[in-house]
């Protein structure tokens, strides 16, 4: 039943045309089968999720469910589930229960879903791929020879294996976009601020990280941004609430769009052929929905920004680490990896951390000329196909910065709407030799419904949904 989404099931539920026990059970089992293989769980809350959907039965049988009653979801290990604790991927991560919800899970346990369980993620969720020592490697469903993507990881291959509807992720350097990419799945990341990073995410590393979704469907993503958006007190970045509701604003149609579109990373890295075919092919398709479509050179590729990125970047992996330190854990139980990045970040100086921030927001300002003269811009989501398993962290014992510069090479693209807070969609529509192969849509400041809408259109006119794995 996973197969049908969050909104289908939401409705056949509220029809008791079936009954959350049965979901729930569903998914529990399609886990048990499947997961050993994937490892896409950090832990199965099984006790937990059949006391929630007791509750979800009595209200669904009382006529006052949620708009997610009974739906299973399951949650990033690097946000707070109560009565559990948050590993991080790591071994340094203090140990204990949390005790509290972080406000997304708040939101959609309001909401009626089900919390199934926790999902990998790679160590303090620093690289493109979901591989640790702590929580091991977790696989992809489409070949389990390569990588599901990272950060969200373990959130992407729960989904596309079906072993769960939706699953929560969140994104600051394309961390929803990448495993979206490499499992075939849609994702979007909102605009900064969208959702609350509360009660502890503070400014999401200076605005970087975004909360979101993995899903099949573009209706499940926008029913779940409706759920769980809007500010909490305290939020650095408070947005206004959207003129419509995200769901109805992607079933409406978009209109005569004008999208341009470019294969040219921002940094000087070469770009997979596959990668660029899947850009030209979907610019084709979006041209067939009547859309205004043309190739731009966006005069972006500077190595200035990537170094400033990297800045910021390490800077937050040390503050990571005092943070372990601070609440008890241990810091000297980290990777090589994490261990060279937070040592890049303490060195840099405060002065010099502002001053990255600063070329970083100029830098972005130097492109806002493609948001005046197009509505949308299609790019690649990734310059690579999924990489193999082990391939980014292969001899980071001996080299740790290697993981940095192979991040680099892989995943150029996302990270501009990090830096800029833009929405930007992930469309699964193309395969390379059995792989999925993704492309990115990035829109204007606070315009998700935009994204919304053409990625339903192009949903519409694509077969993506119909698209299963090997491993299902």
């Amino acid at each position: 039943m996973a197969w049908l989404g969050a909104a289908r099931l939401a409705e056949l539920l509220r029809h008791r045309a079936v009954s959350a026990g049965e979901v729930l059970r569903e998914c529990l089992d399609s886990i048990d089968r499947l997961d050993p293989q994937l490892n896409a769980f950090v832990v199965v809350l099984r006790e937990q999720a059949i006391d929630q959907a007791a509750r979800s039965e009595y209200r669904l049988a009382a006529g006052k469910p949620g708009p997610l009653e009974g739906v299973p979801i399951a949650v990033k290990d690097n946000r707070g589930v109560a009565g559990c604790p948050t590993t991080q991927g790591s071994f340094s991560a203090p140990k204990g229960m949390v005790t509290r919800d972080a406000e997304v899970v708040q939101r959609l346990r309001a909401a009626g879903a089900i919390v199934v369980g926790k999902t990998t993620l790679p160590e303090f969720a620093a690289i493109p791929v979901t591989e640790s020592r702590r929580l091991g490697v977790t696989r992809n469903p489409w070949s389990l020879s390569h990588t599901s993507g990272g950060s969200s990881g373990g959130s992407a291959a729960a989904v596309a294996a079906g072993l769960i509807p939706v699953a929560e992720g969140n994104d600051g350097g394309g961390s929803l976009r990448i495993p979206g990419s490499c499992c075939g799945l849609f994702a979007l990341k909102p605009t900064r601020g969208r959702i609350s990073l509360g009660p502890d995410g503070g400014d999401g590393l200076g605005g970087l990280v975004s909360e979101g979704f993995l899903t099949r469907s573009v209706a499940d993503s926008a029913l779940l941004l409706d759920v769980v958006c809007g500010g909490a007190p305290g939020d650095p970045f408070p947005l206004p609430s959207p003129r419509l509701p995200f769901a109805a604003a992607a079933a409406t149609a978009p209109g005569q769009l004008r999208i341009g579109w470019t294969t040219i990373p921002p940094i000087d890295v070469p770009v997979h052929p596959a990668c660029a075919a899947a850009v030209a092919a979907a610019a084709g398709i979006l041209a067939s929905l009547g859309h205004q479509v043309h190739e731009v050179d966006p005069k972006w590729q500077q190595s200035q920004p990537a170094h400033d990125f990297r800045t910021v970047w390490t800077t937050s992996i040390r503050l990571a680490l005092l943070a372990v330190e601070a609440e008890g854990g241990d810091p000297q139980q980290v990777e090589p990896h994490i261990q060279a990045m937070a040592e890049l970040g303490a060195q840099v100086k405060a002065t010099d951390y502002l001053l990255a921030r600063h070329r970083l927001q100029r830098f972005i300002a130097s492109g806002a000329w493609l948001w005046e003269r197009y509505d949308v811009l299609l790019t690649p989501t990734l310059a690579q196909p999924p990489l193999l398993v082990g391939q980014l962290l292969d001899g980071t014992d001996a080299n740790p910065a290697a993981a940095m510069d192979r991040s680099d090479r892989f995943s150029p693209f996302t990270t501009l709407a990090n830096v800029s807070g833009q929405p930007a969609a992930q469309l699964p529509l193309h395969q390379h030799q059995g792989l999925p192969i993704g492309v990115q849509l990035i829109g204007r400041y606070g315009d998700e419904a935009t994204l919304l809408q053409l990625s339903q259109s192009v949903e519409d006119a694509s077969s993506w949904l119909s698209a299963r794995p090997p491993l299902s």
